[in-house]
């Protein structure tokens, strides 16, 4: 890696320990400041959202989620209907909190027959720990918590019915689920993904030992198979051309201003070579809240689309 590379990734890996953690703020109604703009969330008094506290056999550990349900879920007449999912995940240092305390996303799904679960996934970077033999958290999202979301609500058990998202470890998170378990969901996207993750070293990490902290226990040593089975670049890039078909849709955006805009391009350019079905975005924007409460709208409207697909 060249030093101006290496600069680069320093600064966006400041970027993610600062702007992608949770605010700790738990109030019923409050107001979070991005810059100029002021987001107000009443979330934890809103009917429609629910917390389970599920316990994790797997991670051994509470590992609570948050549900937020559509606008008629408790209505008499539709008793009888059910819902597709959206995964939502959140980014390094954040929690389940996150997009309902940062965004507007109450809001937004206000007029989308859709449930949207966003679940704990600590620094896991929704990863089986090549180190740490109960963090599980690949293995916790896929065989437990849309298994208990599935029995829980009257969620959509079938494939074009589940959606997953996230932002910066997050959409790494959700594009690995996409690939590797392409059966689970008809589109997965990426907002801001720290896409590269799996590929880090402590040399690149050099000054940012909290960051390291979090990839080494989870990643291992750098020829280590769970670096290898968690590459995502590499995962899309050797997939047989038989399986391309299999994919989910991928959708992948990046701000023009963000550290992980060429980590992102990159990424895209593997999709168009691998001829897989995609959509590929760059606005104006940086790493931040400002930017991910915008285009988890677009998020949304195109899961909407895909569902059912």
């Amino acid at each position: 890696m060249t030093k101006h590379a290496r600069i680069s990734l320093a600064l966006v890996l400041v970027a993610l320990v600062f702007f992608t953690g949770s605010s700790g703020v738990s109030s019923a109604s409050h107001v979070v400041s991005f810059g100029t703009r002021n987001i107000q969330t009443s979330a934890t008094q809103n009917p429609r959202v629910q917390t389970v506290q599920f316990e994790s056999k797997l991670v051994g550990a509470t590992l609570p989620y948050n549900v937020l349900l559509p606008a008629d879920y408790n209505q008499p007449a539709a008793r009888a209907k059910r819902y597709p999912v959206l995964y939502l995940l959140h980014g390094l240092t954040g929690h389940y909190t996150n997009w309902l305390d940062k965004t507007r996303l109450v809001e937004y799904t206000a007029g989308y027959d859709v449930i949207v679960v966003m679940p704990e996934g600590n620094n896991s970077w929704y990863t089986d720990s090549a180190t740490v033999p109960a963090d599980k958290y690949e293995s916790y999202i896929v065989q437990e918590l849309i298994p208990d979301v599935e029995k829980r609500f009257r969620a959509s058990g079938a494939r074009d019915g589940r959606a997953i998202a996230g932002l910066s470890m997050g959409g790494y998170g959700a594009l690995k689920f996409g690939v590797k378990h392409p059966e689970l969901f008809v589109f997965a996207a990426s907002m801001s993904g720290a896409l590269d993750a799996a590929s880090w070293t402590e040399a690149d990490l050099k000054g940012l030992e909290s960051v390291w902290r979090t990839l080494q226990p989870v990643y291992g040593a750098a020829d280590s198979e769970t670096r290898a089975a968690n590459d995502l670049s590499k995962l899309y890039r050797e997939l047989p051309k038989e399986r391309i078909a299999a994919l989910p849709f991928v959708y992948v955006d990046c701000g023009t201003e963000d550290a992980l805009l060429q980590t992102n391009r990159s990424f895209a350019d593997i999709l168009v070579k691998q001829k897989i079905p995609h959509e590929y975005r760059q606005l104006p924007g940086n790493h931040s809240w400002t930017y991910w409460d915008a285009q988890v709208q677009e998020v949304l409207r195109i899961a909407v689309r895909k569902f059912g697909k």
